[in-house]
């Protein structure tokens, strides 16, 4: 129940960026967990990602909020290394750039 009431916070916060992320997460399935179209396998990692989005200045800052969110939540060998999240990070700083910054960010 607990996570249901952080996701509505985030929702109602952040708007579509967390589906976004959320989709991106799913698309990319990082740690191979994703099962179907419509799963919500990544809330989580999403719901913890996208807060962090505020503190970085970069592409480079997101990879590493990213993989470190992933290393929370899983064991090293599972996560894998960092630069197989590059297209990740890429994907949500460019979201988050364009939709949450506004078009004056760059």
């Amino acid at each position: 129940m607990r996570a249901n009431e952080e996701r509505k916070r985030l929702k109602k916060e952040y708007g579509e960026l967390l589906e976004t992320v959320t989709e991106i997460l799913r698309r990319h399935d990082p740690i191979r967990i994703s099962s179907g179209e419509n799963d919500r396998e990544y809330d989580p990692e999403a719901s913890a990602i996208l807060p962090r989005l505020r503190e970085c200045a970069s592409e480079s800052d997101v990879l590493t909020v990213v993989h470190q969110t992933f290393r929370d939540w899983f064991d090293a060998s599972t996560v894998g290394p960092i630069d197989a999240y590059a297209e990740v990070a890429r994907e949500i700083w460019e979201v988050w750039r364009t939709r949450h910054a506004g078009p004056s960010a760059g």
